[in-house]
């Protein structure tokens, strides 16, 4: 099932989506069971490559988001307490 050989699925340029449905397909065929214990094995790593990159994928979309102009003109800044504030001099 698993190739040693083959590269990690994050260097191989795997879409998002054809992480998880490989990874839906990987948990369904060890919840289904009857494989010999090495395959399953092998299917465990691999989903847990696949999960690994799937939550990688969204991290990097989140930052993206967070990273875009309408992100942090939507962002209301904190104040800032200093000279002049409500605890600085002259404050109340």
């Amino acid at each position: 099932m698993t190739d040693p050989d083959r590269e990690p699925a994050a260097s191989a340029g795997v879409t998002y989506e054809a992480a998880r449905a490989e990874l839906e397909d990987v948990v369904r065929r060890l919840e289904a069971g009857g494989c010999a214990l090495e395959e399953s094995l092998a299917l465990w790593e691999r989903g847990e490559e696949l999960a690994a990159l799937c939550q990688n994928l969204l991290d990097g979309a989140r930052a993206r988001l967070a990273a875009s102009p309408a992100a942090r003109a939507a962002a209301v800044p904190v104040p800032q307490p200093g000279p002049g504030g409500p605890s600085g001099p002259g404050g109340a």
